[in-house]
């Protein structure tokens, strides 16, 4: 009997050893990465991502298969994506932007896939985590919140004299919910006049700006909204034209014909998001217990083109924004980051 319990022992422990060794030997593992649309800003992350772990690889000796899809705003894409994601076993998901990261944590809750979201912009409001510090479950990640009161104080900045302020958002987009309910409390207070115009699409959105410009308002504040980010390079010339500053959350707005974006470096949001997919998956971090990252919201980046051609004069901009910012840059239009 004593014999027979060795051997048992014996081959528990074999068995484990080589359960354990076939872990370590673990070289090879593969990501799904989701994009909501094609913009910008959220391209930029995943080249970072992508930049980020191609250093990691050559590093650690591993390797890292990228599996990357984009659903275009639509939604029954999105769910038939990471369908094929967990089909092809991937060893987690990337999911950039809200209404993605959503998805995943509810296609995960069973298989506990681990998920890291990238841009998101309020991750406790869209109830994606517990707390920033704590987020539970299987998920984590970076988020892109953006401080509206900063970026309305860039407003009266450039325009003391500013009164009728125009609030553009796709109203079904999480990243505008609670940007917008905060502008309109902040300039409430305020004593300015606020008009919300919104859209769902393109075509929504350009007649949505029609209205702003025949309403002559002062300005337009725009948050890290998709939609309007997708339309941008639509409705830039004719806000520039009625001499309307545009004043958004993000550089690819800027990049894309926005008088102004404000807020995160997004190529540096998504090197951390790959430096947290690799802590993830080569030194066992726990999402549940990976502290969500926030960057500083203090970058402004000033089109410079469209600076002129609504007739500000960029020095005089840069020198009156210089107190609200930790730096001012300049961008010229064109349709992505170099």
């Amino acid at each position: 009997m004593k014999k027979m319990m060795a051997l048992v022992l014996s081959l528990i422990l074999v068995f484990s050893m080589v359960s354990l060794a076939s872990a370590e030997e673990k070289t090879t593992f593969k990501i799904g990465i989701c994009n909501l649309v094609d913009d910008a800003s959220l391209n930029q992350i995943i080249q970072n991502i992508r930049e980020r772990l191609g250093e990691i690889e050559k590093d650690k000796g591993v390797t890292f298969e990228i599996k990357e899809d984009n659903c275009n705003l639509d939604f029954s894409v999105m769910e038939q994506i990471i369908a094929n994601f967990i089909a092809d076993d991937v060893d987690l998901m990337v999911g950039v932007a809200t209404p993605v990261a959503i998805q995943m944590q509810s296609a995960t809750e069973d298989n506990q896939i681990p998920v890291v979201f990238a841009a998101v912009s309020d991750p406790v409001g869209s109830k994606l985590v517990e707390s920033l510090e704590t987020p539970g479950a299987n998920i984590t990640g970076t988020s892109d919140y953006l401080d509206t009161a900063a970026v309305l104080n860039l407003i009266f900045a450039a325009n003391p004299d500013a009164n009728k302020i125009a609030l553009l958002y796709n109203p079904s987009e999480d990243a505008s919910t609670a940007p917008i309910a905060a502008a309109k409390e902040i300039l409430g207070a305020k004593g300015v006049e606020v008009k919300e115009y919104t859209g769902t699409n393109q075509s929504e959105v350009m007649i949505a700006v029609s209205a702003i410009i025949g309403d002559e308002m002062d300005a337009v504040f725009t948050p890290t909204d998709n939609t309007i980010m997708d339309a941008e390079l639509s409705i830039y010339e004719q806000l520039a034209e009625a001499k309307i500053p545009h004043y958004t959350g993000a550089d690819s707005f800027a990049l894309n014909g926005a008088f102004l974006g404000y807020g995160v470096d997004y190529a540096n949001l998504g090197r951390e998001t790959g430096d947290m997919v690799a802590a993830i998956l080569l030194d066992g971090a726990k999402p549940g217990e990976t502290a969500v990252r926030t960057f500083d919201n203090g970058t402004a980046t000033v089109n410079t083109e469209t600076c002129a051609a609504i007739g500000f004069d960029f020095e005089t901009i840069k020198a009156a924004f210089a107190p609200f910012c930790t730096q001012v840059k300049e961008i010229k239009t064109a349709e992505s980051f170099e």
